[in-house]
């Protein structure tokens, strides 16, 4: 009898933490989508803090425009995003991967700042050569 009821609490214990605390909406946006939005809202919303004039002179909102770029509306953005965030794990492996993309990005940008740096630098290097030329030439 004591096996029993044992057996029965381990199962019960499995079956009430494999429970979804929250439903799964109708129109749920799909995780990989879910990762790209999170992910452009981050940049929309990075630009907004960096330059906040930027995105107002094209009087761009960042939520309207993910949402028309997404095809999606606001009520199934946060029933997607409330769904998502109830599973802890799997909600910070999304921040993960946003973190991974973020992270790439400013690696790419920063090694694009240095090229065009160095670029610049040469063609100042090169135009005091073509000056100094110049004036060896004029005496």
């Amino acid at each position: 009898m004591r096996k029993i009821v044992t057996f029965l609490a381990i199962i019960s214990l499995f079956i009430s933490c494999e429970k979804e605390v929250v439903k799964k909406p109708e129109r749920i946006i799909e995780k990989k989508v879910m990762v790209d939005i999170m992910y452009d809202l981050s940049v929309l919303e990075a630009i907004r803090n960096q330059n906040p004039a930027s995105l107002d002179t094209f009087k761009i909102n960042s939520r309207d425009y993910i949402f028309k770029k997404y095809k999606i509306d606001s009520v199934q953005f946060a029933k997607s995003n409330v769904y998502y965030a109830s599973d802890y794990n799997e909600y910070k492996s999304m921040f993960e991967q946003i973190s991974k993309r973020l992270e790439a990005d400013t690696k790419s940008v920063d090694s694009l700042i240095k090229l065009k740096k160095k670029k610049k630098i040469k063609k100042n290097v090169n135009q005091i050569e073509l000056k100094s030329r110049d004036t060896t030439k004029l005496n």
